[in-house]
């Protein structure tokens, strides 16, 4: 065992400590955490309609006919394919190009992983 304490992911305290291996407990408010799984809960994940986790680069068709106000053309179709997309944190979660629409943001849920 290790003399080193942890920050708690729950609470914030920085008192977690080792109880066993790679496991780490916090005595205010009884967490237990396992160091690996902090570690991954920072990568940003993004599930399309499906569940599928996407990553950058993925291609996507989109599942359901959506509106864009402003665009030349009303509506993005169903069945549109889109190549080469950039994941981000926030509402509308993928960023990518269109062709005839250009740049712009999409939600997740009306996405498959091609």
């Amino acid at each position: 065992m290790s003399e080193e304490m942890q920050k708690c992911p729950s609470c914030e305290s920085p008192y977690g400590y080792e109880s066993g291996d790679n496991q780490f407990t916090c005595p205010e408010c009884s967490f237990e955490w396992n160091l690996a799984d902090v570690a991954n809960a920072d990568e940003l994940v993004v599930l399309d309609a499906n569940g599928a986790r996407l990553q950058n680069g993925d291609s996507v068709v989109v599942v359901k006919d959506l509106p864009v106000k402003g665009a030349p053309k009303p509506v993005i179709k169903a069945g549109t394919k889109v190549k080469n997309i950039r994941l981000n944190d926030g509402d509308h979660n993928i960023d990518c190009k269109i062709d005839g629409f250009g740049a712009m943001g999409l939600k997740s849920e009306f996405v498959k992983k091609a």
